[in-house]
């Protein structure tokens, strides 16, 4: 037993893979998923291959890729239309209590991974992060030196949105950070639900690209 793994296993092995790397936010090396799960890397390894051939054959909307050295949830590359039909809709929708509530984090606590994020609020938001980088109301803003994750800012669309011309005119909200769960009743989250929570929000004219690359993350 290496010092990368726990001294204990207390969970089974394949499910504990697929509950790491559903809300993974960065593709994970087999010494990360080792040492997430407890148990050895070849152990690991072996698991995740299976996991990759089960998917195959029974025809799943998504796949398990080894990408870059790192394992990683896609969609299948044969449903990007479907993927991009239902992200291009989703543009003209109004924005969801979740997703103000994860831009706002996004807001106060900026540049913030997608992890972070997810911890802040106390639930994966994965999905909600790729919506609003659709509709450009964030973006990326590198890595962090430190863990390598993707950092995330807002944009400056975000900014004509609310009708300030930087983040430090924001109403004052970071002290109620990152306890959300009265969010709701905060003037900050007002103001941001009264610019941006419209029936049909337009998407900016320079935005994210939508179109297909080969397969993308599960929403």
């Amino acid at each position: 037993m290496t010092q990368d793994t726990l001294a204990v296993a207390t969970t089974e092995l394949a499910p504990s893979l697929e509950a790491v790397l559903m809300v993974a936010d960065e593709p994970l090396d087999s010494t990360s998923l080792a040492t997430a799960v407890g148990y050895p890397v070849e152990e690991v390894v072996a698991a995740l291959q299976t996991l990759t051939e089960e998917y195959d054959e029974q025809g799943r909307g998504f796949e398990l890729r080894n990408v870059a050295g790192g394992w990683r949830y896609y969609t299948r590359e044969e449903y990007a239309s479907v993927v991009e039909g239902f992200v291009l809709e989703g543009q003209q929708a109004r924005l969801t209590q979740a997703a103000l509530e994860t831009l706002a984090v996004v807001a106060y606590k900026q540049p913030v991974s997608r992890a972070r994020v997810s911890a802040i609020r106390g639930v994966n938001v994965d999905g909600v992060m790729r919506t609003l980088l659709t509709r450009g109301l964030v973006e990326e803003a590198g890595q962090d030196d430190s863990s390598g994750a993707t950092l995330f800012r807002t944009t400056s669309y975000f900014l004509e949105r609310i009708g300030v011309t930087g983040i430090e005119e924001l109403p004052e909200l970071a002290p109620y950070l990152p306890d959300l769960a009265d969010m709701e009743d905060l003037d900050g989250l007002d103001r941001m639900e009264a610019a941006l929570g419209g029936e049909n929000l337009p998407t900016p004219e320079e935005g994210p690209s939508t179109e297909p690359d080969g397969g993308t993350e599960p929403t």
